[in-house]
């Protein structure tokens, strides 16, 4: 059994490999106007940044951003918020390095992660372990504006990761003074032209637009990628065009799959899926991919992860497009709406763990027919909890017909 089910698998990630080379709904790359300096500006060969071999893989478009640089336009959310308290962290890193492996071997070539989601360490080690080069990756990490060493901070970020350089570092939340938020951003940029950074990102600075004005008006290199809540009930046009149209940003969606609220039961989403024959999840995140976006939906489940990034055998159509699009609830329909002012966003404690290295194959991948209610699991398939608050806070993975477990 264990062995029909293990070729099952081999020839789902095959198909999506045969996706990448031919399918016939590959979504064309979005190209930003190159703006900006490229990264490692001040070194005579790039610096470490110079190694990286971003490609297209399994079907997922590249999007040239406004410094030349290219990303992959879909990824894995690694936040597991039910497990970040201090007691479970390295419970918390082994179950991010399932995720990250899980990921790297269903085609995924973007991580979203963050010092305060304090899972660097997991997401390194499925880095190393997966056995997929480091420069094919797109790695991403967060600082919060109002920390009193930024520089320590994306220190810290590189020794957790165990990497040279993160393709991606945003400010994570636009907390804190005016100034203490231009001084991590210069950080960035200095870090940026030393090549040990790739791009320059902003997240939630929707929500406190004298923050996004300020960085507009004093940064020396102008961001690359904005992070913001986005999904068919909160479609956040305002925001989009803002950033994507007004000042040449890409938009990046965190909770794309909105699970703590309405999206997926949504009856508008449920036909056309019915339509399709996807789950509601692969509808909403194929709209993410043809509205231009780069959606990072999150799940501890392999099976889910694999699920996620099947949406590039089928598009839908213009109708159906317009039909999500009219089930915009603006504000509304947003789950989270936090307002920033001048104060702490949070006091981050470093952390490290032992964790013994151990490379992951496929062949160690078994589905299972089960049926499971938001339990997240471990790469020894034991239950651990359940995962109805993880990622960004309040996600859950819903009732499915397989969850996936690595023996």
């Amino acid at each position: 059994m264990k062995t029909r089910l293990s070729v099952m698998l081999a020839a789902a990630l095959l198909s999506i490999y045969v996706f990448a080379q031919s399918e016939p709904y590959a979504l064309g790359n979005f190209d930003h106007v190159v703006s900006q300096p490229a990264p490692g500006g001040d070194t005579t060969d790039g610096g470490p940044q110079a190694v990286s071999d971003i490609r297209s893989v399994a079907g997922v478009p590249l999007v040239r951003l406004n410094n030349g640089v290219m990303m992959p336009r879909f990824g894995l959310g690694t936040q597991v918020q039910s497990m970040e308290g201090a007691s479970q962290r390295q419970q918390l890193n082994e179950t991010v390095r399932g995720m990250v492996i899980a990921a790297l071997q269903s085609g995924y070539r973007h991580l979203d992660d963050a010092m305060f989601y304090y899972n660097e360490r997991g997401t390194g080690w499925g880095i190393r372990e997966s056995g997929v080069p480091r420069e094919e990756i797109w790695v991403t990490s967060k600082i919060s504006g109002n920390l009193a060493d930024a520089q320590n901070a994306f220190n810290g970020i590189l020794e957790r990761l165990q990497v040279d350089y993160v393709d991606l570092v945003y400010i994570h939340h636009p907390a804190g003074t005016l100034a203490d938020i231009l001084s991590c951003w210069r950080v960035m940029e200095k870090e940026y032209k030393a090549g040990r950074i790739r791009a320059l990102g902003i997240s939630n600075f929707d929500n406190r637009m004298e923050a996004f004005n300020y960085i507009m008006d004093s940064a020396e290199i102008k961001p690359q990628v904005a992070q913001i809540e986005c999904h068919p009930l909160a479609q956040r046009t305002d925001a989009r065009q803002l950033y994507a149209e007004n000042y040449d940003i890409h938009v990046e969606c965190w909770y794309p799959l909105n699970h703590n609220r309405n999206d997926p039961t949504n009856s508008t989403i449920q036909q056309i899926a019915a339509a399709h024959g996807k789950s509601v999840y692969q509808i909403i995140l194929r709209w993410h991919m043809q509205e231009g976006l780069c959606p990072v939906p999150g799940s501890t489940n392999p099976a889910h992860i694999l699920e996620n990034i099947s949406i590039f055998d089928f598009a839908l159509s213009d109708e159906e497009m317009a039909a999500i699009r009219g089930i915009d609830r603006g504000n509304a329909g947003r789950s989270f709406n936090i307002g920033y002012g001048n104060y702490s966003f949070g006091n981050f404690q470093d952390y490290t763990y032992d964790h013994e290295y151990t490379p992951a194959t496929t062949e160690n991948i078994e589905v299972v027919e089960a049926i499971r209610d938001g339990v997240i699991y471990t790469l020894d398939g034991k239950p651990v909890g359940n995962d109805r608050t993880v990622l960004t806070p309040g996600v859950y993975i819903s009732n499915r017909e397989k969850i996936a477990i690595i023996q």
